[in-house]
C-alpha cells in the first residue's frame, strides 16, 4: 500500500497510544473539517424547521426565492455529498487506526472498545441534543469493517459497489412502492368522503396515506403544534426528539447501506493511495467529478423541482443519488489536498485542518449551540426563521470553530471528545496539555 508523504517520516509506536501529531495527515484532518462543516449546511435545517423541509422546502414556504434558491444550490452540491465525504474519510481513518493496532493481541478489544464508546455517546447525543446524529449508526456500521480491512483495494471497491447498486434499486422499488401507495390511499380516501364503506384493504390503504402525508406534507395545525413542543422547554424538546431518535433507533443498522459503500471505498482509495496521488491525477479526479456530479445533480434537482417535490420523484431521482454525491464528493476531497499541497488559501486551510482534528468536538458544539438557539433549551427560535435566514447561524458556528479550534490545539493534544473518546479507549487517562 503506498504510503502518504505525511507518514513516511513517522514511526510506529511500540505501545498502543492514541495518533501523534508528527503522524497525522494533515491533509485528511482538512479534508475531514470541510466535510464537518459542510453538513451542518445540511442538519440546520431540521434542527431549525420541521423535518418534512429537509426534503421539500415548500412545507415551512420556502418554495419561492431565496429560499428555494439555497434548497437547489446544496441538492446539487452539498446534500448527501458532505456526509458522504465524512464516511469515506471515517473508512480512512479506519485503516489508519487498524494498522497501529494489528500487531497487538489486544488490537480487536481497543477497535471494538472504541466503537462501543462511540455509540454510547451517539446515543446520549441523539436523545438530548441532536436527533439525526451520525455518531451511533457509523459505530454501529464500524462493527462490521474490522473483518474487511486486510482486503485488497479492488475487493473493498467491489464491495462498496454492491452496495451502491443495492441502494439505487431500493430508491427504485421503493418509488413504485410510494407511488402505488399514493395512489391506493387517495382512491380510498375519495370513497370515504363520498360515503362509500370502506373494505379492510381500503381502511388500511387510507390510514397509511394519511400517516404518510401528515409526516411528509404537515399541515399549519400540525406545524404550528411541532414548534410549539421543540420551543416550550427543555422537557418538550427532549420528547420530541426522542420518539424520533426511538424510530431511527430501533431499525437494525439504519442507514447501513448509504454509510457503508462510503467507508468500504473510503478503505479502498486509501488502499490505492489516494492522498498520495500525483497533482495530475487529483486534477482529473476532480475534473471527472464535477464533470459527473454537477450536471446529474442539476438534472435531478430539477425533475423534483417539476414535480413539485413529489415525494415518488424523489425516491426515482434518488436511483442515481450516489453516482451523483460520490462524484461531487470525491471532487470536493479533490480540490482541498490540491489546495492544501499548493499552499493556496493556508491560512484557511491550516483552520479547516484544527476543525477536522477536533472533528468530534465540533460536532457535539455545533448540536449544543444549536440547541440553544433553536429549542426550548435556550432561544426557541425553531420554526421562526426562513430557510436562507438558517444559514446566518451556520456562518455563526463556522467562525466560531474556525477561530477557537486552532487555538485550542496550541495549548492542548485532543479536542475536549477527542480527549474523552480516547482515555475511554485505551482505559487511560490521557495526557491533554502539550508541553511547553
Amino acid at each position: 500500500m503506498p504510503v502518504p508523504e505525511e507518514l513516511k517520516e513517522a514511526t510506529c509506536p511500540s505501545t498502543a497510544a492514541p495518533t501523534s501529531r508528527a503522524e497525522r495527515i494533515s491533509s485528511i484532518d482538512a479534508v475531514r473539517g470541510f466535510a464537518l462543516l459542510g453538513i451542518l449546511l445540511m442538519n440546520i435545517v431540521p434542527m431549525g424547521l420541521n423535518g418534512a423541509a429537509y426534503d421539500d422546502p415548500t412545507v415551512t414556504g420556502g418554495g419561492t426565492g431565496a429560499n428555494l434558491g439555497i434548497w437547489f444550490v446544496l441538492h446539487v452540491l452539498a446534500e448527501g455529498k458532505m456526509r458522504c465525504l465524512f464516511s469515506l474519510i471515517f473508512g480512512v481513518s479506519v485503516m489508519l487506526f487498524t494498522a497501529r493496532l494489528d500487531e497487538r493481541r489486544d488490537g480487536a478489544d481497543l477497535y471494538f472498545r472504541r466503537s462501543f464508546w462511540m455509540m454510547a455517546f451517539g446515543i446520549v447525543h441523539a436523545y438530548l441534543l441532536w436527533v439525526g446524529e451520525v455518531l451511533y449508526p457509523y459505530a454501529l456500521c464500524s462493527l462490521l469493517l474490522y473483518p474487511f480491512r486486510h482486503l485488497a483495494a479492488k475487493r473493498l471497491i467491489l464491495v462498496a459497489g454492491l452496495f451502491i447498486a443495492g441502494d439505487s434499486v431500493w430508491s427504485v422499488v421503493n418509488g413504485f412502492t410510494q407511488r402505488d401507495m399514493l395512489r391506493d390511499g387517495k382512491a380510498a380516501l375519495a370513497a370515504s368522503q363520498s360515503g362509500r364503506k370502506l373494505s379492510e384493504t381500503e381502511q388500511e390503504a387510507k390510514r397509511e396515506y394519511e400517516d404518510f402525508m401528515k409526516e411528509a406534507r404537515p399541515d399549519a395545525a400540525a406545524l404550528q403544534k411541532d414548534a410549539e413542543e421543540w420551543r416550550k422547554s427543555p422537557l418538550t424538546a427532549v420528547q420530541a426528539r426522542s420518539r424520533i431518535a426511538y424510530r431511527f433507533h430501533r431499525e437494525p443498522y439504519y442507514f447501513g447501506w448509504d454509510i457503508w459503500s462510503m467507508m468500504f471505498l473510503g478503505m479502498g482509495l486509501y488502499r490505492l493511495g489516494l492522498f498520495n496521488a500525483s497533482t495530475g491525477t487529483l486534477a482529473k479526479l476532480l475534473l471527472a467529478g464535477y464533470g459527473i456530479g454537477i450536471p446529474l445533480n442539476t438534472y435531478t434537482g430539477f425533475l423534483i423541482l417539476n414535480s413539485n417535490f413529489d415525494p415518488v420523484m424523489h425516491s426515482w431521482a434518488g436511483s442515481s443519488y450516489d453516482v451523483g454525491r460520490l462524484s461531487v464528493a470525491l471532487g470536493h476531497l479533490s480540490l482541498v489536498v490540491l489546495l492544501w499541497r499548493k499552499q493556496w488559501l493556508s491560512p484557511v486551510l491550516s483552520a479547516l485542518a484544527a476543525v477536522g482534528q477536533m472533528a468530534f468536538s465540533n460536532y457535539i458544539l455545533h448540536s449544543v449551540l444549536s440547541a440553544i438557539i433553536f429549542t426550548g433549551y435556550g432561544f426557541k427560535l425553531y420554526g421562526k426563521l426562513q430557510r436562507i435566514e438558517l444559514y446566518w447561524v451556520v456562518a455563526a458556528l463556522w467562525i466560531i470553530s474556525l477561530i477557537v479550534s486552532p487555538i485550542w490545539l496550541r495549548h492542548y493534544r485532543f479536542g475536549p471528545m477527542e480527549w474523552c473518546w480516547r482515555s475511554l479507549t485505551y482505559w487511560k487517562k490521557q495526557p491533554m496539555r502539550l508541553a511547553a
